[in-house]
């Protein structure tokens, strides 16, 4: 039997994590998430597990074709620790349910700042992306400024406290971007198939990839093991 994903936590980024806190089905149901999909999709007929095999098959064919009503049946519930730059990319997808932590109620730490390991390049001709990085000692240059500019800020913002201002205006110093947040996160598996196509794309920010790439190969896969291969095949063209 393959290990649930529940409960389990992987660490993305510098200071970032993800953990799987929920998932429909329960690991303990009788009935595995694959399952539950081919048995929504039989549901026309009133008919459930015909056999690993003819139940497999069903799960590929309702991929390839589109049938995606199915994978509504199955979600998946998170709590993610991810810098702001992450979630402006994230919130994007409307599909999830999201809540998140609030800088009015809860005080950030001094430590709360996302620090990048390398700085990419401008791509020459994509307006909104990124390639390449710079050479190693123009890197360090700019982290050791990143690393003052956050200690200033967050300098102000312990300050402002201090003096006691508010924590929802006190917050107007620290680095927006750069912030990370905690959010508790929900998705049905097939809306989650769709984000992961557009955001492990080569193509997405680096800062959202990595995250995607952890709750597929992580949470995703090890969950749904029938459906995260038929979703290699059908919707990302990977050859096994």
């Amino acid at each position: 039997m393959v290990e649930s994903p529940l409960g389990k936590r992987v660490n993305v980024l510098d200071k970032g994590w993800i953990e799987l806190v929920d998932l429909m089905p329960h690991p303990e149901s009788k009935v595995s998430g694959d399952l539950a999909i081919v048995n929504a999709a039989r549901v026309s007929f009133l008919g459930e597990s015909k056999g690993p095999d003819r139940d497999k098959r069903l799960l590929f064919y309702l991929l390839r074709h589109r049938h995606t009503s199915p994978f509504e049946m199955v979600e998946f519930k998170f709590r993610v620790r991810a810098p702001l730059v992450t979630w402006w990319q994230w919130v994007r997808h409307r599909t999830w349910n999201m809540n998140a932590q609030s800088g009015r109620y809860t005080p950030f730490k001094e430590e709360d700042f996302y620090v990048p390991d390398v700085w990419r390049k401008q791509s020459a001709d994509n307006k909104q992306a990124s390639e390449g990085t710079l050479e190693a000692s123009e890197s360090l240059e700019l982290t050791d400024k990143l690393l003052r500019h956050y200690d200033e800020g967050y300098r102000l913002y312990e300050e402002a406290l201090e003096r006691g201002v508010s924590k929802e205006m006190a917050r107007l110093f620290l680095p927006g971007f750069s912030v990370y947040y905690t959010w508790v996160t929900k998705i049905d598996a097939h809306n989650l198939m769709h984000f992961l196509r557009l955001r492990m794309a080569s193509d997405a920010q680096y800062e959202i990839r990595v995250y995607a790439k952890a709750i597929n190969e992580h949470f995703f896969a090890p969950a749904l093991p029938w459906t995260a291969e038929a979703f290699r095949k059908h919707v990302l063209n990977q050859a096994e």
